[in-house]
């Protein structure tokens, strides 16, 4: 089964990084993984934007109308899967300066199953609290680090004290590459590329 790691990173995650990394599983085998778990948030997005709403505080709940929230939903979905492929281009590129030799497979494989738990974070709309959303969210990230961390020396190949500085560098760079997907949104969102409310 395609999503049959996602039990064991969050259960015990050394042991299955191991097991993907005896596995040497194909790139269909992690882009399927990514595409697949991105559904979730996604979904969850569009049905709590269009038909549950949006609370902030003790305002009314606030929503979007369907195609708004289809269209907003297809962009993030576009978004975490370049996401994804943009981590696991960096965690590459950056493998020689630790001396690592990985395929971009083996790259793609922890990108996709380090963003796991920050991607399944996003079911967290279903309850479409902003305060609810965003410790969904913290604690995504923080449990996606804790993989990044855990899984650089198996997956790569190298000493821990030498992986702790890649994983830190690849931490740096995802938080960059999440600013930058923040900033696309807010200039197309202020270029005419916001939502529609219904009322």
């Amino acid at each position: 089964m395609i999503l049959n790691h996602i039990w064991g990173l969050y259960a015990h995650p050394r042991e299955e990084w191991k097991t993907i990394d005896q596995r040497h599983e194909s790139m269909t085998y992690a882009l399927s993984h990514i595409l697949l778990v991105a559904l979730l948030p996604c979904a969850a997005a569009y049905y709590a934007s269009a038909h549950i709403g949006w609370s902030i505080g003790a305002r009314e709940a606030t929503f979007l109308t369907e195609s708004s929230a289809l269209s907003f939903s297809i962009a993030m979905y576009l978004g975490i899967i370049g996401a994804a492929f943009a981590l696991g281009y960096l965690i590459h590129w950056m493998a020689k300066t630790f001396g690592a030799t990985p395929t971009f497979t083996q790259s793609m494989e922890l990108a996709a199953y380090t963003a796991t738990p920050v991607i399944m974070s996003g079911v967290a709309a279903l309850y479409p609290e902003l305060w609810f959303v965003t410790l969904a969210f913290l604690a995504g990230v923080a449990y996606s680090v804790y993989l990044l961390y855990s899984g650089v020396p198996i997956m790569m190949h190298i000493p821990e004290e030498r992986g702790f500085i890649y994983a830190s560098s690849v931490v740096t760079a995802g938080l960059i590459l999440l600013v930058i997907l923040m900033v696309t949104s807010a200039i197309l969102w202020a270029n005419g590329f916001g939502p529609e409310y219904r009322w």
